[in-house]
């Protein structure tokens, strides 16, 4: 006989990924099958297992993609065959979600199952429109409503009298459809027409917009404004707050949508960065790292590492690629023997930290030139060196090093290549207008957005948009396509190329100068 599986019913939060539980989010790496709403973030279901059935239930203007009771049957189907299921509810599963209904479905059959709680919309939201739902001076009250009711019906079975005398602050979730009715109905029962209140659509997410004004105006003002669900209604003195405390929509880059070129796996930092100050990123990867076109001048090189006095990594990419390839031979750090190791800047230094090694040489303006003048005092004549890199890159530490007197030996540990696909979403994304910020680390990426794009779309692009590029180098590349970029960071890293866009947004005039400063000890250098 199978053994019964379990069912968690997970809260996914309002809307921004960060706001799910370490609970919830501990329970989703390890589901076998996922059953999700339309508010629960797509960026979660990243989370889930390779293997993990998706099964999309949403709810969204009165259209279901499965009744309710189907979904109560889909639970216990899967968890009777001994699967893991997560039900992954937007906000949290008890708070008018329908979490106890799914919930007394499996207490009926037998389904093993637990809850693990949300962030409801009914705090978040308001919280991130500047809102607190209680003020020691506002608010020692709070009534949560849910606002979706039969317009116009007197059994609708809210006690409009009761609410509308209260005190405290009320919240309303999904009521933007019945939003004339509920502040009609509020006012007729005695709340002051000229009580503050406040509309948040899409609370959480880079899209919210705040309506506010009194009670008697913001329903014709939302409609104005064309707020669609989702939405929250928040009425009461606290929402006059808002003004003091909004920090959301406040974010320096708010509102701007910024397009990042670097491969899939190195985007993260850059699209963190971006999107914590408030942008919208758009990822266009234009690199596509694979292996070389032949492992044999590497794995020669992996056999007998014992002969070379230095390992040379010039990219991030080459330590990975460098390392796996180890590791997949049957080898492991003993191998690389005495040899001692040169990173060409802080973040290739950080990635061989990953695996327990330190660089005996890192220079301080992180580019090849500088990574050669760094090298060759602690270099003899005679002395073998590996360079661990591309299949295709600029010779110009190879020749320094070989002029020298070392014998320099180069194995490509990986090729980047354009991407096969650019999706059709992104092609519709990318127009003249609706892209604020093109951010360039390296000079490849510059060529193959441009061959992807072609050049004229990418000149159209530019002149509506703020281009920022990591060194000297890819600015030179951006010239050479007619492009001058406005943002260059004296340190050519990405989070140095991150916070330079965020202070040109912060005060634009600035620009021209802040490329050009010295900050900190460090010079400057790229990638």
């Amino acid at each position: 006989m199978t053994a019964l599986g379990k069912v968690y019913l997970v809260g996914a939060g309002p809307g921004d990924p960060g706001l799910i539980t370490v609970k919830g989010l501990k329970v989703l790496r390890r589901a076998q099958v996922v059953v999700y709403d339309q508010l629960a973030a797509p960026e979660l279901l990243k989370e889930v297992p390779p293997a993990a059935e998706l099964i999309y239930v949403g709810k969204k203007a009165g259209t279901h993609a499965l009744p309710q009771e189907a979904i109560n049957d889909l639970l216990v189907a899967k968890a009777k065959v001994g699967l893991n299921v997560v039900r992954l509810k937007g906000g949290d599963p008890f708070v008018f979600g329908r979490g106890g209904e799914e919930a007394e479905t499996l207490a009926a059959a037998g389904i093993p199952f637990e809850v693990v709680p949300g962030v409801s919309a009914a705090v978040a939201v308001p919280a991130y429109a500047g809102i607190p739902v209680t003020h020691r001076r506002y608010a020692s009250l709070v009534t949560l409503v849910t606002g979706h009711v039969e317009a116009g019906k007197e059994t609708s079975g809210l006690p409009w009298e009761n609410l509308a005398q209260s005190q405290g602050t009320l919240v309303f979730l999904m009521g933007v459809k019945n939003l004339p009715d509920i502040c009609h109905r509020l006012i007729q029962g005695g709340r002051p027409p000229d009580t503050p209140a406040a509309v948040i659509q899409s609370g959480t997410l880079l899209t919210q917009r705040t309506i506010c004004d009194t009670l008697k105006d913001v329903a014709a003002l939302a409609k104005e404004a064309d707020i669609r669900p989702p939405a929250v209604l928040v009425v009461g003195e606290v929402a006059r707050l808002r003004e003091r405390l909004a920090w959301w929509e406040k974010r320096p880059l708010w509102g701007k949508t910024a397009v990042v070129t670097r491969t899939r796996e190195q985007a993260s930092t850059l699209v963190e960065l971006l999107t914590a100050a408030g942008a919208s990123c758009l990822e266009i990867p234009t690199l596509e790292i694979v292996p070389p076109e032949d492992y044999r001048p590497l794995d020669v090189a992996l056999g007998r590492l014992s002969i070379y006095n230095w390992l040379i990594f010039t990219s991030t990419n080459g330590v990975h690629a460098f390392m796996t390839r180890l590791f997949n031979k049957g080898l492991d750090l003993r191998a690389l023997g005495g040899a001692k190791i040169a990173a060409i800047g802080s973040a290739t230094a950080q990635a061989l930290r990953h695996y327990g090694l330190v660089a005996d040489c890192v220079p301080a303006r992180y580019q090849a030139e500088d990574l050669a003048a760094a090298l060759l005092p602690m270099i003899a004549p005679g002395e073998r060196l590996l360079v661990a890199r591309a299949q295709a890159a600029r010779e110009v530490l190879t020749e320094a090093l070989a002029r020298h007197g070392a014998q320099v030996e180069v194995v490509p540990v990986y090729q980047a290549r354009l991407p096969r696909e650019f999706s059709p979403e992104a092609q519709a994304a990318l127009q003249p207008g609706r892209v604020d910020i093109l951010t360039f680390a390296s000079s490849t990426t510059v060529h193959n957005f441009v061959t992807l794009v072609g050049k004229e779309h990418f000149k159209e692009l530019a002149a509506g948009a703020v281009t920022a590029a990591i060194g000297p180098i890819t600015a030179a590349t951006l010239k050479e396509y007619g492009v001058t970029p406005q943002i260059q960071p004296p340190v050519f890293t990405i989070p140095a190329l991150a916070s330079l866009i965020i202070d040109y947004f912060k005060d634009p005039s600035l620009s021209g100068v802040m490329s050009n400063l010295n900050h900190g000890a460090h010079p400057p250098g790229e990638l």
